[in-house]
C-alpha cells in the first residue's frame, strides 16, 4: 500500500505518510491544503479530535455505498490489530493509518473502487476475495453460489491486505455447536485434508460440495477463468481455506448432498455457546498454490499470535542424522533388550542410527476394565489404559540390577556410549496415556486426576465410528487437575531428562499437475510429490493406486486387487521454483534430470517432459538440476551422490570463478560419502577434493561426471570438490 498523497511536497519526497499515536494528526503541506469528503464537514485547515473531525468520521462511518460515487474523492484508512488472547474479547488495535486524498474513477462493485492515484504510486486497494450478492468470489470468478446473509467476510489487515479475508456467521441463538452454510461448490477442483481418525488426517479429492468429508481442516480449490473470459487472464486461481480456533470453539468444514460447502463450529461442552464465530475460517487466494498456502499461514499466524511459521522455528540438531524409532518393529511389546538388539541389527547393516525413539511401550500403565458382560466394550480397550506412574516400567529394569540406577538411565547410556547414539527420544500421549492418568494411583494422587466421559464431536464419530472412540466415552479418560498440569508435565520430564533422555515424542507436497488428483483411487493418476534442496530439487513418483480410506465403510480397504501399469510424465518444473535454486543469472533454461532406479541422466530442454511408466507399488525418483553456463559453450550442473534417495541434498553449495584460457573452476560443498555425479557438456581438465588432484569418470553420451567421495574422519565433515572445466 502505498502512502498518503502530499500535493505540495517536491518531487524528492512526493509522499507523507499520517499516523495515529496520541491522537489524529496530518503532517506536512496536506494540512494547509484541506480536502473534503462527501457529506463530510467543510473543508478545514486541519482536522484532530475536536467536533469537525467527530463530524467527519460520522459522516463517513453512516455512508452507505450509494454515499461514494465517481469524482469523490476519500481517504482510505488502515488499522490492524493483534489478538491478545483466545478469550472472547476485543482485540488490541494498531495505530491506524490514513492514506490519500485519492479520487474515485471507477466503482467496481459494492467494496471495491478503482482510485486515481499520483504517478509513480503503487497501491491495491481492490479486495481479491468479495462477498456480495450472494456470492463468494475471488478475481471476479465465482467459488460459492447462494452465500446466505449471516455469513460474513472481513478482510485481512497488515500482511495479505488484498489476498485474504477472515469469514464468520451469525446464528439467531447461542449454542455449543452450529452448522453454518456457507455456500453451494460446484465445478471447481479441490484437494481437502480431514480428519478420518480421531489423531489422523488423509486427503479427499473432488469438484462440488458433496465431495468434501466431514472435519475437512484445510482445503485447497482451483477456480478456472470462466468461459468466454477474453481479459487475457487466462491461468487459475487458487483458493486457501483454513479452519480456525476462535476462543473456546473450533471450526471445521463438510459438505452435505446439495453440494453445499458448510461451516462448523462447536466447543465440545454444551455450557459453552455462542451465537456467532466472527473469525471462524480464512481464506486466501493466489496465482500459485504452494505459496498461497504459505502466505495464508503466514496471515493467520499473524492473526492469532498462538503459533510460529517454521520458517521463524529453529530445527533440532538431529534432523541431519538418521534416526530409528521402535513403534514398527516392537509396538507397545517394546523392551530394553529388543532395543538394543534392534540398533545392533541396524549397525551390522551398514546404517547405524545416530538418534533413537523410544515408541509406546515404556511407561506404567494400568486399567480398572474388566472383562465384565455388563461392560459395553471389551474390544479396543486398551485405549483406555492409564498412567500409573511417570518413571519406565519393569521390561525397562533387569532383574540383576545391583544399584539404584533407573532401568531407562542405565539403558540411555549404553545407547549412546556402546552404539553411538546422539539423541534419544520417548513417546508419549498428552494426556499422559491413551486414557489419560489413573485416579490415586499410588504416588500420582497429588495429580489430582479425575475421570471425565467425553461427548464425541458428530463429525468425528460420523468418520470414525468404530470402538476406540466407545471405548473412551464409555471407560473415561483421566484428566490431571488444570492447576496441577503444570506439576505433572515439569515433573515427568524433569525425570526423562535425569535419564539423559533428550526430548519427547508427541503424537510432502504433490505437484501441481496432480495436485487435485485422486493417486490412491482414480485408476488412473501416479503420485508425484517434490521438495527442494539447496541447489536442486527432487520428484518422487509412485504408483500407489489400489486401497485407500473408504467414506462408504469409514476404513480403510483394498478396492483393486490388481491395479495396473500407469504412465505420467515428469518435467523440471514440477519442481516449484528449480529456476531459481541456482541463486544466478547464467542459467539457461534447460535442466538435467536424474532417474535414481534406473542411473540415467537425461537433459531436458525447457518445457519438456520426461515419460514414466511404472507398475504397482513401483516407484522412482528424478533429481532435477538447473543447468548453468559456466565458461563459453560449457554447460555444468550439480547432481550429489548418486546412490542416495535425496542425492541433491549432498550439495551444500556451488559457486563458479573464471579461470585462465576461457575455463572455469567449479567449486562445491559436499557432504556425506559415495558416488558423486555432476553434468558437464564437455569432460572436465581435472576435479580435485580437499585440494589434493582425483581420478573421475566421464561418460560422453550423457554429459555425466562422477568422482568417488570417501568417508570423512569428523562427523558432518564438507568436503571442498573441485571441477576445472
Amino acid at each position: 500500500m502505498g502512502a498518503g498523497a502530499d500535493p505540495d511536497a517536491d518531487d524528492e519526497n512526493p509522499w507523507e505518510l499520517f499516523r495515529h499515536y496520541d491522537e489524529l494528526y496530518f503532517r506536512g503541506a496536506l494540512a494547509d491544503a484541506g480536502f473534503s469528503v462527501e457529506r463530510a464537514a467543510p473543508r478545514t485547515k486541519t482536522i484532530t479530535h475536536g467536533p469537525a473531525f467527530r463530524d467527519w468520521m460520522d459522516a463517513i462511518n453512516t455512508s452507505s455505498v450509494d454515499d461514494y460515487a465517481v469524482g469523490d474523492s476519500v481517504f482510505v484508512k488502515l488499522q490492524p490489530y493483534v489478538q491478545m488472547t483466545v478469550v472472547r474479547r476485543s482485540n488490541y488495535k494498531l495505530s491506524f493509518r490514513y492514506y490519500g486524498p485519492y479520487k474515485i474513477i471507477r466503482v467496481i462493485n459494492p467494496v471495491a473502487y478503482e482510485l486515481e492515484l499520483p504517478a509513480g504510486a503503487k497501491m491495491t486497494v481492490t479486495p481479491q476475495i468479495t462477498v456480495s450478492d450472494g456470492r463468494l468470489e475471488v478475481r471476479g470468478r465465482t467459488v460459492l453460489s447462494g452465500v446466505p446473509d449471516n455469513i460474513t467476510a472481513a478482510h485481512a489487515a497488515g500482511a495479505g491486505l488484498v489476498d485474504g479475508a477472515f469469514v464468520g456467521a451469525t446464528a439467531g441463538e447461542a449454542k455449543s455447536h452450529h452448522v453454518f452454510t456457507f455456500g453451494t461448490l460446484r465445478d471447481c477442483r479441490f484437494m481437502c485434508l480431514f480428519r478420518f481418525k480421531l489423531w489422523w488426517m488423509t486427503q479427499r479429492m473432488g469438484t462440488s460440495g458433496r465431495d468434501v468429508p466431514l472435519e475437512t481442516q484445510f482445503i485447497l480449490i482451483e477456480v478456472p477463468a470462466a468461459a468466454g473470459n477474453d481479459d487475457g487472464d487466462s491461468e487459475p486461481v487458487y483458493l486457501v481455506m483454513l479452519p480456525l480456533l476462535e476462543g473456546q470453539f473450533r471450526t471445521v468444514l463438510q459438505g452435505n448432498d446439495q453440494d453445499q460447502l458448510q461451516i462448523c463450529i462447536e466447543s465440545g461442552d454444551k455450557a459453552v455457546q455462542t451465537e456467532q464465530g466472527m473469525n471462524s475460517l480464512y481464506i486466501h487466494a493466489g496465482t500459485n498454490p504452494f505459496d498461497t498456502i504459505t502466505q495464508a499461514v503466514k496471515a493467520v499466524e499473524k492473526h492469532m499470535q498462538t503459533f510460529h511459521h517454521r520458517e521463524k522455528k529453529k530445527l533440532p540438531s538431529f534432523v541431519d542424522w538418521f534416526g530409528w524409532c521402535t513403534w514398527d518393529a516392537f509396538y507397545t511389546d517394546v523392551t530394553a533388550d529388543g532395543v538394543k538388539q534392534g540398533l545392533r541389527s541396524l549397525a551390522e547393516g551398514g546404517v547405524p542410527p545416530r538418534f533413537l525413539i523410544i515408541d509406546d511401550g515404556w511407561q506404567q500403565i494400568g486399567s480398572e476394565n474388566k472383562e465384565d458382560p455388563g461392560v459395553a466394550v471389551q474390544e479396543g480397550a486398551q485405549f483406555a489404559s492409564r498412567l500409573t506412574g511417570i518413571k519406565e516400567n519393569t521390561k525397562f529394569q533387569s532383574e540383576h540390577d545391583q544399584d539404584d540406577t533407573p532401568g531407562l538411565k542405565r539403558l540411555v547410556e549404553e545407547t549412546k556410549k556402546g552404539h553411538g547414539v546422539k539423541s534419544v527420544y520417548v513417546w508419549h500421549a498428552m494426556a499422559g496415556y491413551w486414557g489419560g492418568v489413573k485416579p490415586s494411583a499410588a504416588g500420582m494422587e497429588h495429580y489430582e486426576s479425575a475421570l471425565a466421559y467425553p461427548v464425541q464431536s458428530p463429525g468425528v464419530t460420523g468418520n470414525q465410528p468404530d470402538i476406540v472412540m466407545d471405548s473412551l466415552s464409555v471407560l473415561g479418560l483421566g484428566l490431571v487437575h488444570p492447576r496441577k498440569v503444570y506439576n505433572f508435565y515439569d515433573e515427568l520430564h524433569a525425570y526423562l531428562a535425569a535419564c539423559g533422555v533428550d526430548g519427547v515424542k508427541l503424537p510432502g507436497r504433490p505437484t501441481r499437475d496432480c495436485l487435485f488428483s485422486d493417486p490412491a483411487r482414480d485408476g488412473a493418476s501416479l503420485l508425484k510429490i517434490w521438495n527442494m534442496n539447496k541447489c536442486a530439487g527432487v520428484v518422487g513418483v509412485f504408483n500407489c493406486q489400489g486401497a485407500g480410506w473408504c467414506r462408504i465403510v469409514k476404513k480403510t480397504r483394498i478396492h483393486d486387487e490388481a491395479p495396473g501399469t500407469l504412465t505420467g510424465s515428469v518435467r523440471a518444473e514440477d519442481v516449484e521454483g528449480i529456476a531459481q535454486a541456482a541463486g544466478t543469472d547464467d542459467c539457461t533454461g534447460d535442466a538435467v534430470v536424474y532417474a535414481y532406479r534406473a542411473g540415467e541422466l537425461v537433459r531436458l530442454p525447457r518445457g519438456a517432459t520426461l515419460p514414466v511408466t511404472l507398475k504397482r507399488l513401483e516407484y522412482e525418483l528424478f533429481h532435477v538440476c538447473p543447468i548453468r553456463t559456466v565458461a563459453p559453450d560449457v554447460s555444468f550442473a550439480p547432481i550429489g551422490l548418486l546412490h542416495m534417495f535425496n542425492a541433491g541434498g549432498a550439495v551444500e553449495e556451488c559457486t563458479v570463478r573464471p579461470d585462465e584460457d576461457d575455463k572455469a573452476v567449479v567449486s562445491l560443498r559436499v557432504r556425506g560419502c559415495g558416488l558423486f555425479g555432476a553434468y558437464c557438456s564437455r569432460r572436465p581438465v581435472k576435479c580435485s577434493l580437499d585440494s589434493g588432484d582425483v581420478g573421475f569418470g566421464y561418460d560422453a553420451d550423457t554429459g555425466l561426471v562422477t568422482v568417488d567421495v570417501p568417508v570423512p574422519e569428523k562427523e558432518m565433515y564438507r568436503w571442498a570438490l573441485e571441477i576445472r572445466v
